[in-house]
């Protein structure tokens, strides 16, 4: 009896034991996290034929990498040296990835085959930066270099799309006309490197190719040039280009029957609309006056329109029409926070159709506060004024003022507030304005723009209306 008792109390204790432990198990089971993320790039494992292989005769190259594989925009990042005639074709399946060669092969002669970032593994799309296999079709693989950096020279920045070419033709129509010898890419800073070069005298060329030609075509192209043939050897000095439009492409348009200058108006429309450049009937004290039509006019009688301060005292002014008759620049002497009136009397302006104001037309406006302005002063301490520097402030690309340094300083009561990009220009023809290049005949350079990187934010002088704007620079 005592050891069927001690039994009955052991298998309690144990199923006791069993329910606690089952119990604890349950309410912490916890679903398996499947590991850290994949962010190694695939590892070519073995090709065949090895890479860097000599006196190569074959026509297909298989590259076996550690994991599934596949090859993205090849059109966009395969880089092939010397260029070929009949592109390669490149397929991938699984872990390989195997490149069909349709060109006859060139005696001793190094080839490389740059895939940029094309090869990446196919889960979680890590790449492999600029793989590279190369052969020689001789008895030893070229190792020459040659580096250099590429601008865009209206603004001084870089552009990435841009490809750099040596030509072993040293006739400026082979630019035009034959597919260069090498090609190489340029990085986000516009750096660029030739691999495994062939020593000789090279022409040197930058252009944006969005055919696919890898030719200067047009005039509108962006394109640069180095100014003389580069000898590859083993001291070769790096290549600065700067490219540019030398003509900016111009959009043909297609007149529209229904324009509003063509289009006869109707009954309802016969008041002559006038525009002005004021908002909020306030003018910015830095600018003129413009006065714009939706058609150009027929006459404008200045006699017929008042300029008058507060007072109704006439102010005398110069009207300037553009060439279109449509834009009327009114120049008078201003004040800062002064209220002024246009008067223009119903006979003053007739466009084409014979459209007048209907009654006589006030506009009054004021002129800005000096507080709305910032005060700017900036000081470029090792600017060289032999170069006849210009500074400019560019907003969207597009130039808003710039500044003949007459010293190393620039200084302004009335700025307008805003960020703006600051550039200098070297002005070689002392215009005032950026000037293009011209490569066929002249080789003239376009005239150089250096960006100025300011360490703030977005990279840009934050002008900042009632403040005094002030920073030094070293260029």
């Amino acid at each position: 009896m005592k050891i069927l008792n001690t039994l009955i109390f052991f298998i309690f204790v144990s199923i006791a034991l069993i329910g606690i432990t089952g119990s604890a198990g349950c309410a912490n089971i916890i679903p398996p996290t499947g590991g850290p993320k994949d962010t190694i790039p695939p590892v070519l494992v073995s090709a065949v034929p090895k890479n860097g292989t000599l006196h190569f005769t074959g026509k297909l190259i298989t590259l076996t990498f550690d994991e599934y594989v596949e090859v993205k925009d090849k059109e966009k990042n395969l880089v092939i040296n010397p260029t070929p005639k009949s592109s390669p074709t490149v397929e991938f399946k699984l872990k390989n990835v195997t490149i069909k060669l349709r060109d006859t092969l060139q005696p001793n002669t190094t080839y490389t085959f740059n895939f940029g970032n094309a090869i990446r593994d196919e889960n979680e799309g890590n790449v492999i930066k600029n793989f590279t296999y190369v052969f020689s079709t001789g008895s030893y693989i070229d190792s020459l270099e040659l580096s250099g950096r590429v601008l865009i020279a209206v603004t001084g920045k870089a552009d990435s799309t841009l490809i750099v070419m040596l030509h072993r033709n040293q006739d400026d129509s082979a630019v035009a006309k034959e597919r260069p010898r090498y090609v190489t890419t340029v990085d986000t800073s516009g750096y660029f490197t030739f691999h495994h070069l062939e020593a000789g005298t090279y022409r040197v060329y930058a252009l944006k190719d969005e055919g696919g030609s890898k030719l200067y075509t047009s005039k509108s192209q962006l394109f640069a040039f180095a100014d003389s043939p580069v000898v590859v050897n083993q001291n070769t000095a790096p290549v600065s280009m700067y490219a540019y439009e030398e003509e900016i492409e111009k959009k043909s348009t297609k007149k529209n029957n229904n324009n509003s200058e063509n289009k006869k108006p109707s009954e309802k429309d016969k008041r002559l609309v006038l525009q002005t450049n004021i908002s909020a009937n306030e003018l910015d004290f830095l600018d003129t006056l413009d006065m714009q039509f939706a058609t150009p006019l027929k006459n404008f009688d200045s006699t017929k329109l008042r300029l008058t301060d507060d007072l109704y005292k006439d102010i005398s002014y110069k009207v300037v029409r553009d060439t279109t008759n449509k834009k009327f620049t009114i120049f008078f002497s201003k004040e800062l926070d002064t209220k002024y009136h246009i008067i223009a009397d119903k006979e003053f302006a007739e466009d084409s159709f014979g459209r007048k104001l209907l009654k006589i037309d006030t506009i009054s406006f004021h002129t800005k506060r000096e507080s709305q302005y910032g005060e700017v002063h900036l000081r470029f301490r090792n600017l060289d004024l032999s170069k006849n520097p210009v500074l400019q402030f560019v907003q969207s690309d597009v130039v808003k003022f710039s500044y003949r340094f007459i010293n190393k300083e620039f200084k302004e009561k009335l700025f307008k507030p805003g960020e703006y990009d600051l550039r200098i220009l070297y002005d070689d023809n002392k215009n005032g304005i950026w000037d293009p290049g011209s490569f066929f005949g002249r080789h003239k350079q376009p005239e150089k723009v250096l960006y100025i990187k300011i360490n703030k934010p977005k990279h840009k002088l934050d002008i900042k209306a009632n403040w005094d704007n002030d920073t030094d620079f070293t260029l």
